[in-house]
């Protein structure tokens, strides 16, 4: 299960709390991931429903960044947030009158950017290594557990408290571990 305790950390195993854990990239430029990390929120595709709706409480979510600034930023290809769904619910919010993105809420973790090249080869939802951006061209990507503790590892990620690192490993089914 993976849930925020009452000390307000993350603490999470396989499982989440609508059933099998699930593993996700999403895709935003980094002044955009940046927003939604001050705000402890995600939006994607442009503030559409529809991918946000896939996620569930306690689904795990590593954001990646293509470009520093929507639409013409410079290339950063880089992940550059990690964090867990809080409730799963989707919300809408009115930024101005013609623009009501759809959010939802996440708890992101301290970590630092990583750059993706260097991964490309060891990531097994990438299937041409060549072509490796095709796999970010939906703007959510559901991954494997060890793909997700890998770039977990790669972007230093802990748990808020800074006492874990987020993909330490421990015994039985659980992968990783948020609590400290």
């Amino acid at each position: 299960m993976a849930l925020i305790d009452g000390n307000g950390l993350l603490t999470g195993e396989l499982d989440s709390v609508a059933g099998t854990r699930r593993f996700w990239i999403g895709v935003a430029s980094s002044d955009h991931v940046n927003v939604g990390m001050k705000g402890a929120f995600m939006q994607l595709n442009h503030g559409k429903r529809a991918p946000l709706r896939r996620l569930t409480a306690g689904d795990a979510l590593i954001m990646y960044s293509p470009r520093t600034a929507y639409p013409d930023g410079e290339p950063l290809q880089a992940f550059t947030a990690i964090g867990t769904v809080v409730t799963g619910d989707v919300y809408q919010v009115q930024l101005t009158p013609d623009f009501q993105p759809h959010r939802v809420d996440v708890q992101f973790v301290p970590s630092r950017a990583a750059h993706i090249k260097p991964l490309v080869e060891h990531l097994s939802f990438i299937a041409s290594k060549s072509r490796w951006g095709a796999a970010f061209r939906f703007g959510l990507v559901k991954i494997s557990a060890r793909d997700f503790a890998l770039i977990a590892e790669r972007m230093g990620a802990v748990s808020p408290c800074g006492a874990r690192k987020l993909n330490e490993r421990i015994p039985s089914s659980r992968i990783w571990h948020f609590a400290s």
